[in-house]
């Protein structure tokens, strides 16, 4: 589903990943589909990346962005049956900006 992500031009989109989570899949499809730009950071693979998050987030869960470096905005929806919701992620994006 296509998402008007035009918000998040001129802003840095960071997100914290695994290759063993199917929810970060989930969500680089969302990314590639809506062609947003962004940088991955493996918490597997970068160093003080896992710890990173837990201390700013308190979470441990993936997939989660990082917005301008300072503000965190998750990438799943574990309340939901799908565990995502594009509509939902855009609204959570866009408060995050104040867009």
């Amino acid at each position: 589903m296509k998402s008007d992500t035009s918000f998040l031009a001129g802003h840095k989109v960071e997100v914290y990943t695994a290759t063993w989570c199917p929810d970060c899949r989930r969500l680089e499809r969302w990314l590639e589909l809506n062609a947003v730009p962004h940088s991955k950071v493996d918490i597997d693979t970068t160093d003080g990346a896992a710890e990173h998050l837990e201390e700013s987030t308190g979470k441990r869960g993936v997939p989660y962005f990082k917005l301008d470096g300072a503000k965190w905005v998750r990438g799943y929806h574990k309340e939901l049956p799908t565990r995502f919701d594009p509509a939902l992620l855009e609204r959570e994006l866009r408060q995050a900006l104040g867009a």
